[in-house]
């Protein structure tokens, strides 16, 4: 059982870029987008892995996934499948459920859905913090009501950092503005009401090219940090060159847990679980779970998201069988 959301878009998106096609492969041509869920051990060679126990990881759209259980303890293990050995290590842990009293069996839903999007969000925060905010007064996040831009709101607005400002489309305005994540909501063509002189942080959710080239030529040199987190306005991408202000650089999850591992060891699970349930809480107040199976009915979300007509408040939980 698995969720899918924008962020799976945005897997499909880059799947060549950042090797996303390279986790499940598929016959030539094709590919398995990767989803965050559940799963059920029916077979198992792993004497310290029995038949019933329940994971949680990075998953295949698929009915079932072989593994190669290594560095087995009693909450997780790491899949050594020979052709994932090479790719970022952040995906490749599998948490047994079972044994882990961070997981509760009537929140699964609000895991599979949230958890790895609040575990970028976490990072995003980290990462503009470590940074001072790079001198700015303002963040500002495009396709605000996406997850993983609600949940850095959530924490820039509580940690009081800077001004906190989301970009949406006309239609989740008002749902926006009901959550409190933001201090201002704005239509994205409001955005030219926004004083030009403020420095300020973007965080691009959207992957829309116009609006990056808006947003740049807006601001220009108070623009201290265009960071590129996700592709929900896919069909809108564009290359852009010689744009004014910071220069877009793309984040990526795994370089930044790589970097938290080596410098708290342990404690990195530590801090994110004491973010995470406070954001958990919160969520529940307004997700929506929406639970479908089979092929039709996992076709019909992925279509129904990819052309973005999912609305903000409803999280898809699918599976194929």
């Amino acid at each position: 059982r698995f969720a899918f959301t924008a962020n799976n878009i945005t897997y499909a998106v880059f799947g060549e870029a950042m090797q996303y096609w390279k986790f499940f492969p598929a016959p030539v041509g094709w590919g398995r987008i990767p989803v965050w869920g559940f799963a059920e051990v029916v077979a198992s060679q792993q004497d310290q892995i029995t038949v019933g126990e329940r994971l949680y990881g990075y998953l295949p759209m698929s009915t079932h996934l072989v593994l190669q259980p290594e560095r087995v303890s009693s909450a997780a293990f790491l899949d050594g499948s020979a052709h994932r050995r090479a790719l970022p290590a952040a995906y490749q842990q599998y948490s047994r459920v079972t044994h882990d009293s961070a997981f509760s069996k009537d929140n699964e839903d609000y895991h599979a859905l949230l958890r790895p999007l609040f575990f970028t969000s976490y990072l995003i925060d980290d990462f503009l913090a470590d940074n001072q905010l790079f001198g700015a007064r303002s963040v500002i996040f495009s396709s605000a009501s996406s997850k993983t831009a609600l949940g850095t709101a959530f924490l820039l607005k509580h940690h009081q950092r800077s001004e906190v400002i989301g970009l949406t489309s006309a239609g989740n305005l008002e749902f926006c503005k009901s959550l409190g994540c933001y201090d201002r909501v704005l239509a994205y063509d409001q955005l030219k009401t926004l004083p030009a002189d403020t420095p300020t942080v973007f965080v691009d959710m959207a992957g829309n090219g116009s609006l990056l080239h808006d947003i740049h030529h807006h601001f220009r040199d108070h623009l201290k940090h265009s960071c590129m987190v996700g592709g929900t306005h896919w069909d809108q991408r564009a290359t852009q060159h010689d744009l004014p202000g910071a220069k877009p650089e793309f984040f990526f999850a795994p370089t930044r847990i790589k970097k938290r591992t080596q410098d708290w060891g342990p404690q990195l699970a530590l801090r994110f679980g004491e973010a995470w349930q406070p954001f958990l809480k919160f969520a529940m107040g307004w997700l929506q779970v929406e639970r479908s199976q089979g092929v039709q009915a996992v076709a019909s979300a992925y279509r129904e998201t990819l052309d973005g007509r999912t609305p903000p408040m409803r999280g898809h939980i699918l599976s194929l069988a």
